[in-house]
This record gives C-alpha cells, structure tokens and sequence, in this order.
C-alpha cells in the first residue's frame, strides 16, 4: 500500500466520508445472467460529493499488464497526504481496445467500492429488519476442496473460447461461487467444475 509519510488528517476525514456514504443502488441489469449490478457511475454519485465534503479527491490510476487490466484508487487530502488503495486486476476476455475498455471500467468499480468499502444497497431491507425465527442448529458441513490448478488451466482456456466481455467473465464466476469470489482460483472443486459445465456449453454454442 503506498501512503505518503503521514496519513493522519486524510484518515480522518476518510472516516467522516465513508459516513455520509449510503449504499450502491443496483440500477443497471445484465441480462445474460438476469441479475442487477451498481454501474461505476452510481458508485462515484455514492462517494464523490461525501469525499469532496471531507477536503477528499480520488483519482484512479489504470494498469494494464500483458492480457490482464487493472485500476488502483488514489484518495489525496487538502493537507498534501497521498493513500492508495483497492488494487485489483482481472483477465480481458478479448485483448482488443473494447475488452480492455470493458475490463477497465469493470475494474475501475471495483477497486472503488473496495477502497471506499462501499456495500450495495439491501435490496432485502425489511426482511432484515425482522427478527429472524429460531432455526434448529444444523450439522456443520465438511469443507470444500479448493479447485485444482487443472480446473483453473480448463476455465482459462474455455474462457477465451466462450467470447465473454470481461464483466461477463467476473459474472459467471460470481454465479458459479454462489457470490462468493470473483476469482477463479478463489473457487472450489465443486464451484470450478460448474463454471466448467457452463463455459464449455457456451463455448460449443459460439463455435
């Protein structure tokens, strides 16, 4: 993590912000997997205005390594002081000028909410207000195998075969983990083995 030497007044004011910030609101759909997501720009409507209320400006810096793309959050104070945070790079789908623009923007989210530790809204907000009913407490389940390096070998290669925008990779594993990860390698055998199922159907359709 690079910081200028002292950070103690940009902390600060980070600590008020991340306090006026509200959650994300899911206003964009993807129809390939029916779901709703926070576009980047309902994500910066979220933080911008509570940063710059604080003495805040961010910047976002763009990386872009062979075949991968990438964004790191910049946070600078009125005081001078310098924190970067919310590194996070994922894999093009397609290495032409649309995957990694793609890739770009997707990232460019990301590392936002991360760097902000923005949530989504709760889209079940009144169910969660409700107490919950007491449930009779179930047997702990085994713990997943991780996912072979062999899995991961057959996901990257499907994933060049399937034609998935670079939002659309992140999706399917997301899908795949049941919300849990956004990384293959973060996946179990079982979850891997899933996304393999479904990437090779999509695979043999686009053919």
């Amino acid at each position: 993590m690079n910081k200028s030497e002292n950070i103690a007044a940009l902390a600060a004011a980070l600590v008020k912000a991340q306090a006026q910030m509200g959650g994300a609101k899911k206003t964009a759909k993807n129809a390939f997997f029916n779901s709703s997501y926070s576009t980047l720009e309902e994500v910066i409507n979220c933080v911008k205005k509570p940063l710059n209320d604080n003495g805040l400006f961010y910047a976002q810096e763009l990386i872009t390594e062979p075949g991968r793309a990438g964004a790191i959050t910049i946070f600078l104070h009125e005081s001078g002081e310098r924190l970067e945070l919310g590194k996070f790079t994922m894999k093009v789908a397609k290495d032409d000028p649309q995957g990694y623009a793609s890739a770009f923007t997707y990232c460019r989210r990301i590392s936002l909410k991360s760097a902000c530790g923005l949530p989504d809204e709760d889209d079940d907000g009144n169910d969660a207000s409700t107490p919950p009913k007491k449930a009779a407490p179930a047997k702990p389940a085994a713990p997943a195998k991780a996912s072979t390096d062999v899995q991961h070998e057959n996901i990257y290669t499907l994933l060049d075969k399937a034609f998935l925008t670079s939002e659309q990779t992140v999706k399917a594993i997301t899908w795949a983990s049941g919300g849990s990860t956004e990384l293959v390698k973060e996946l179990d055998q079982k979850q891997a083995a899933k996304l393999i199922k479904f990437l090779s159907e999509k695979a043999t359709v686009t053919k």
